[in-house]
């Protein structure tokens, strides 16, 4: 079957549903495929910083998206052998919104579902599994997908077709683009664990030679993100997850009464990390974003962040041209990687750095230290010289509470897409 739209979206994530909602407040017809047929995926990044924050509100959805089930971090602190150490501190930031808020990424796209099947030109797609591209004079004229309920095949022919589909990007493949790579030191062991009462009531970093794992407080669970040196997977696997539980009670001994959580390594998912960015995010038809054209390291938790800020930029440069004349040139394109590839650049950089440290620590032979009590700050002396100054100079901890908050080139939303005002088409004022 054969079908048409102005604007398709492969991908029902971040990207896509709010790139979709501002496209189709502008009053152009968008198509948002998602293969799933629900949003309910564990280990999605749930972080939701203060520029997303801050663009909910221009939204309007700031009332409904604070109403939704959240815990906030105010401060960020890293856990040594030796003790603590506060390294960032959102409360010095401006602004109405000073934390992070953690929500489970299913709620949040659920709400802009709802939110954007209000707006008329708006279709969401579930269960719609893109394949190919449909190709037409040497430019990208929409795509090919399986409709995952009945097996049919149908095609959506599009002026504007943008991959929000990730760091595994089948539009990306399609096209033939591949993303220059950076060596990365380690995956991620993604796991959950029950929190409990009299457990820190702040996200926990923990750090000890050849360890490091940060613990998010998700109410009635700890969201645990466990490092481990790149490639070595399988061998830690083989060893066994009893091997895992009395490493983990070690490390960090007020979990040894729930390590028994972990039932198998079944519990226990992997996360092939990546640090990938593409050269050029476009073609004649084709615009590419957030993971799709860069995938980012869960250090910081940024990369949900900065897919956002791609997809209202995009929104933003692309809407006025999409709805006037339902393609958008080449040069049009360009403008969209012209604004967000370096703000890009910056943080994938940042990222490089803190991978160089992780490296160090990961390259340590764990050692069976008991840690010192949470609350006992760790020995200036003991520290790196960066915490060092960090703690001689508390007005400082505003530095990294910028960059992953707000970070360079907060984008927002454009004026048609606002709703505390009464709504301006682009192009009109």
């Amino acid at each position: 079957m054969r079908q048409r739209t102005t604007c398709a979206i492969v991908g029902g994530g971040p990207a896509g549903m709010f790139l979709g909602l501002v496209l189709a407040r502008a009053g152009v017809a968008v198509t948002v495929l998602e293969k799933h047929a629900d949003f309910l995926r564990d280990f999605r990044g749930d972080t939701v910083h203060v520029s997303t924050l801050n663009l909910l509100d221009e939204l309007g959805l700031g009332e409904r998206f604070a109403a939704l089930p959240q815990q906030r971090s105010e401060r960020g602190s890293l856990h040594l052998d030796q003790g603590s150490v506060q390294m960032a501190d959102m409360t010095r930031l401006r602004g109405r919104h000073r934390y992070l808020a953690m929500v489970p990424q299913w709620d949040l796209l659920t709400l802009l579902a709802e939110v954007a099947n209000a707006e008329p030109t708006f279709t969401l797609r579930r269960n719609a599994e893109v394949t190919e591209l449909l190709w037409e004079g040497g430019r990208v004229a929409g795509i090919r997908f399986t409709d995952r309920d009945d097996g049919s095949t149908h095609e959506l022919r599009a002026g504007l077709t943008v991959a929000c589909d990730g760091r595994g990007s089948t539009v990306r493949a399609a096209a033939g683009l591949v993303p220059r790579s950076c060596a990365t030191p380690m995956d991620v062991w993604w796991f959950r664990l029950p929190r409990h009462t009299g457990d820190p009531a702040v996200d926990v970093e923990r750090m000890s030679p050849g360890q490091y794992m940060v613990m998010i407080d998700r109410g009635d669970y700890w969201q645990c993100a466990y490092l481990i040196r790149k490639g070595t997977d399988a061998p830690s696997r083989e060893a066994g997850i009893e091997a895992f539980r009395r490493r983990l009670a070690i490390f960090v001994p007020w979990l040894a009464d729930r390590a028994g959580e972990l039932r198998s390594f079944d519990d226990v998912k992997l996360l092939d990390v990546r640090l990938e960015r593409l050269r050029r995010w476009y073609t004649d038809g084709l615009l590419l974003i957030g993971d799709a054209a860069h995938a980012m390291s869960p250090v910081g938790g940024v990369g949900i962040n900065l897919a956002v800020a791609d997809a209202v930029a995009a929104g933003r440069i692309l809407a006025s041209t999409l709805r006037d004349s339902g393609r958008v040139p080449v040069p049009t394109l360009r403008r969209v990687q012209l604004r967000r590839s370096w703000p890009t650049a910056v943080m994938q950089a940042m990222q490089r750095q803190l991978h160089g440290l992780l490296r160090e620590v990961l390259a340590a032979e764990p050692v069976d230290v008991a840690p010192a009590e949470f609350a006992v700050a760790a020995p200036t002396d003991s520290l790196p010289l960066p915490l060092r100054v960090m703690r001689r100079f508390p007005a400082l901890q505003v530095v990294p509470a910028w960059l992953t908050g707000i970070g360079p080139l907060p984008e927002h939303a454009p004026p048609w897409a606002r709703r505390a005002t009464t709504p301006v088409l682009p192009g009109t004022r």
